[in-house]
């Protein structure tokens, strides 16, 4: 088994792409896109966040988040209000909440049809090992 670090990087980008690919394909069935879910999960942890702010939490840049967010906030899922300066703040609506939920379920099926297949210690130490990696400064 190859374990250069190549070969690890590639595994987790893999496992990320079907992670992705999965929730996306789910998520649209719903009428609701992996993005935009993952917008809410952080507008729910950071509500009231501007967007320069929410775009750097879901690896955006600042112009596409907006753009999204108006297409979000005419769909019922947020709503913007004026802010300090020109900024907007971000707000969950109830439709949003809901949307969030059921991006949640979506995602507990997926995580537990890939990640499930290890064992609880398993997990811990991907989990542990993959936290160690996420401490250090960017290469």
């Amino acid at each position: 088994m190859d374990a250069s670090f190549e070969a690890i990087g590639r595994n987790i980008k893999q496992v990320q792409w079907r992670h992705h690919r999965a929730l996306d394909s789910r998520l649209r069935k719903l009428g609701i896109t992996l993005v935009q879910w993952d917008a809410l999960r952080a507008i729910n942890r950071e509500p009231g966040e501007t967007a320069r702010r929410l775009a750097a939490e879901t690896f955006q840049s600042e112009q596409s988040f907006g753009v999204m967010a108006t297409g979000m906030e005419a769909n019922g899922l947020i709503v913007r209000t004026p802010g300090p300066g020109r900024r907007y703040q971000h707000y969950m609506t109830p439709e949003g909440e809901r949307m969030l939920s059921v991006g949640h379920d979506v995602a507990a099926e997926v995580f537990s049809r890939s990640i499930g297949v290890l064992s609880d210690s398993e997990r811990r130490a991907l989990h542990e090992l993959l936290g160690k990696i996420l401490e250090q400064p960017s290469p």
